[in-house]
């Protein structure tokens, strides 16, 4: 009898660790413009041994997730997004770099109940109407925008090569910085100056959380503040960093990350 009952101590011991662990949401993670989803491999692989099962997006028109440009659109990035939380039975945490938060945003307005929380990163956090480029022009500090190169005839837009490491690695180790211009590809235009539509029954609705990038260079803190003005959060979190925490402080940003899931 003594050994059935530490069995069924022990049981349902494990029965509560399996539920305490079953009660973390799934992680989507979804990367910005002039990247792919590599960008979060170190993010998603402290997530995981942190016990969260991680969704990583990569959305079309880059070389890891091939489509012709003139195929590319706002609303092919949302549903992509949805797409990969569909199976979910629980409403995911959906984080958005930079340009992701439109697709994060776009995803909140088309299905409120599959999102417990968007975390904005360094993230567009637009209104009604607003696209990366409308939010991007009223970006007073950012050091963007002379190093952007658009081809309108192949519907692309770059970053001029001896720019990226200061945008994109500042603050950054040397080695980061001489690694970093090669990482970063080329953007299918058209989402970029799509708008999103929104309304305060649907994505107002979502829960949201905004972590601030200190030191960017590309949506700086100025923007950042201006539009957590504009549609406030639950949580702010602030790091001291530029605007790819995923490569510089990936133990911060992971907390910042775990705390907008509890």
């Amino acid at each position: 009898m003594k050994a059935l009952n530490v069995l069924v101590l022990t049981s349902a011991a494990l029965t509560g660790v399996h539920a305490m662990a079953a009660e973390k949401p799934a992680i989507a993670l979804v990367h910005g413009a002039f990247e792919d989803a590599h960008v979060w491999d170190g993010v998603s692989a402290k997530l995981q041994a942190d016990g969260y099962r991680v969704i990583n997006i990569d959305l079309p028109g880059r070389p890891s997730a091939p489509m012709a440009t003139n195929l590319v659109s706002g609303d092919v990035y949302r549903d992509t997004v949805l797409k990969a939380i569909n199976g979910e039975s629980q409403p995911v945490v959906l984080v958005g770099h930079s340009f992701g938060g439109i697709a994060v945003s776009a995803v909140a307005e088309a299905a409120p109940a599959k999102v417990k929380t968007a975390v904005y990163l360094a993230a567009y956090l637009p209104q009604d109407g607003e696209s990366m480029l409308s939010l991007a022009k009223q970006d007073r500090d950012s050091k963007a925008g002379p190093a952007l190169q658009i081809d309108e005839a192949k519907g692309m837009i770059s970053v001029n090569y001896a720019s990226r490491a200061d945008l994109f690695a500042n603050g950054a180790p040397e080695g980061l910085r001489k690694a970093l211009p090669d990482l970063i590809i080329d953007e299918p235009l058209a989402p970029i100056a799509t708008p999103v539509k929104l309304t305060a029954q649907r994505f107002g609705k979502v829960d949201k959380v905004y972590i601030h990038t200190a030191q960017d260079q590309v949506v700086s803190p100025y923007l950042q503040q201006k539009m957590v003005a504009a549609t406030p959060v639950r949580l702010e979190f602030t790091l001291n960093t530029g605007h790819t925490p995923f490569l510089t402080d990936v133990p911060d940003l992971v907390s910042a990350i775990e705390k907008s899931a509890e």
